[in-house]
């Protein structure tokens, strides 16, 4: 286990590497794989990003004092889900954007449909990565289970469908607000976690404190992109901003002010310091990493 970082030393630079190996592996030619859809696929897999959610998962098992090539197999796959929803997000009949991460989306790179079937196919790939390599090998089907729910109708999915419903029909509450980002945002950052811990074979006290960071630090991250995209950080955000104010899309500066957004971002960075304080010095990286969230304002 290493010791605690220097407050300057990035804690995620020696995980990105062997993340991008691990990406770039995951997605190669076989029988029967059009080479057009895989072409989409690792286009939009491996764009250029922070890689949150698979870093996630690997700093989750240290914590745990599990290892990374144990977790690996899962953040993979978590990197599927969220490289999927955000082609599925880009599309016209939902978000329609055109820039992700500084480059074109998947639909503009390719077309609509491409997009589609990209889409459709990282997230089934994400479930067969799973299943096929997660270790322990006893809890691959727990862990199957974890990353479904989060992306299913009751989390990411349902939280898009009320993110966009919620631009048409006039419900306007920080309630709701939460609700969606717990769902759309907070949900893949907690399985994320989750799945890093059961490869350690965490306990229950430790399951219980990172779901309680995931919680806060999802909400956190979109109290911050939300107040980027009001800002105009497009450089930061990789994508076009001042589309949610275009599309009167609830966001927490539109509802709260900018100031009081920020208050309400750096409350959540605090409660997820706190329940990181459960793993002592194990917790650096998860320390230095709700710093980072709360530092891109």
């Amino acid at each position: 286990m290493p010791a605690p970082s220097p407050a300057d030393r990035d804690a995620l630079a020696d995980l990105l590497p062997p993340i991008a190996a691990a990406l770039d592996a995951a997605l190669t030619t076989a029988d029967g794989f059009p080479d057009r859809l895989l072409a989409a696929m690792r286009y939009s897999l491996l764009a250029p990003g922070k890689r949150l959610r698979p870093s996630l998962v690997l700093i989750a098992a240290e914590a745990c004092g599990g290892s990374f090539a144990a977790a690996m197999p899962a953040a993979v796959a978590v990197e599927m889900i969220h490289a999927y929803s955000l082609i599925h997000d880009d599309l016209p009949a939902m978000d329609d954007d055109e820039l992700r991460r500084g480059r074109p989306t998947c639909h503009i790179q390719f077309d609509e449909a491409t997009a589609i079937l990209a889409g459709d196919a990282l997230l089934a790939q994400a479930f067969e990565t799973l299943s096929r390599s997660f270790q322990p090998r006893d809890q691959a089907l727990q862990a199957v289970t974890v990353l479904a729910t989060a992306a299913g109708p009751t989390a990411l999915v349902g939280g898009q469908a009320d993110d966009l419903a919620a631009e048409h029909d006039g419900e306007r509450s920080l309630e709701r607000l939460q609700s969606i980002h717990r769902r759309k945002t907070g949900a893949l950052f907690n399985a994320s976690l989750q799945l890093g811990a059961l490869s350690a074979g965490a306990s229950d006290e430790q399951r219980d404190a990172l779901k309680r960071y995931g919680d806060a630090l999802g909400l956190a991250f979109q109290v911050i992109d939300d107040l980027l995209d009001y800002m105009g950080a497009s450089g930061e955000l990789g994508k076009q901003t001042g589309r949610d104010a275009e599309r009167g899309k609830l966001t927490y500066p539109a509802l709260m002010g900018e100031q009081e957004a920020r208050t309400h971002a750096e409350n959540l960075i605090n409660q997820a310091i706190e329940a990181a304080g459960l793993f002592g010095s194990a917790a650096w990286r998860l320390n230095w990493l709700a710093s980072f969230v709360l530092q891109r304002i």
